[in-house]
């Protein structure tokens, strides 16, 4: 990121987020109780730390390597440059913004899908069986590690169902104030379903975020944020030395369907109003 994209980028950072209000998580799995299913339903998010042990968190990392370095690779991968450009390892490891669809490509990836710790919050947050709807990890190298705007997951068609989704997001890094780390505007899960538009991203509206209420998720490595599939949420530039690299799963109810094209276009673009950004 050059000297003139490294100014944009903090102007964005300055004005869509704040960086003075920052979320405590539970120390621990131990610590959720009912009372954070409850703090969920209203907040639209509850974050714990330790979620992923040490090495599990590790061996994550390891296996998205071993995924993005393969000549034939067995996930799907989004790159930022061109992959003839990129002629060391390191290089085509700092030009990959996503790695998704691999929870069968490799053992490590499937087990952090398939906690039994993860499963049993998502449970408790459903309060009905659960199915893995979606699998990514969320890449931000240092020194320009792209934003991704504020939106709402259920936005995206592969996540738009009848019943919210419960989004897991976990830190392999750690996610902290200047790399990156999630940001959410508690309780905007309770607006419902917004209009997004291709701006930056497929994202709500700037002026639509109540930045004021922006509260910053910094996690250590195993940590996770479980939130809402509405809930307000973004993740700014990281312009600091240090990668932020992290997983992120949705689960959906696992009677429910997907939202027909008709109601979705109701529910997430502008048709109904015509409204502009």
């Amino acid at each position: 990121m050059n000297g003139s994209n490294v100014q944009q980028a903090q102007a964005i950072n300055a004005r869509m987020y704040r960086f003075d209000r920052a979320h405590a998580p539970l120390a621990s799995p131990a610590e959720f109780t009912d009372d954070h299913v409850r703090q969920y339903r209203e907040q639209g998010f509850v974050a714990i730390e330790g979620m992923l042990a040490p090495g599990e968190a590790e061996a994550c990392i390891a296996a998205l390597m071993e995924l993005i370095m393969d000549p034939e690779p067995k996930a799907k991968i989004q790159f930022t440059r061109p992959q003839r450009e990129l002629a060391t390892a390191e290089e085509r490891e700092l030009a990959v913004r996503k790695v998704y669809d691999y929870v069968d490509a490799h053992p490590a990836l499937h087990a952090a899908a398939f906690h039994p710790a993860i499963g049993a919050v998502v449970g408790k947050l459903l309060g009905e069986p659960a199915k893995l709807a979606q699998d990514q990890a969320l890449l931000k190298p240092p020194y320009g590690g792209g934003e991704k705007p504020w939106h709402q997951d259920m936005a995206y068609g592969n996540l738009s169902y009848e019943k919210a989704v419960v989004g897991v997001w976990i830190a392999l890094d750690e996610a902290g104030l200047d790399n990156g780390c999630m940001h959410v505007i508690p309780g905007s899960h309770a607006d419902g379903a917004n209009p997004h538009y291709a701006v930056r991203d497929w994202q709500l509206c700037d002026a639509n975020v109540a930045v004021d209420r922006d509260v910053a998720v910094p996690l250590k490595p195993g940590g996770a944020l479980f939130f809402h599939g509405l809930l307000h949420h973004g993740t700014p530039f990281n312009v600091s030395a240090k990668r932020r690299r992290a997983l992120q799963f949705h689960y959906a109810p696992a009677p429910s369907v997907k939202l027909s094209p008709g109601e979705y276009k109701r529910m997430f673009t502008n048709e109904m109003t015509s409204a502009e950004c």
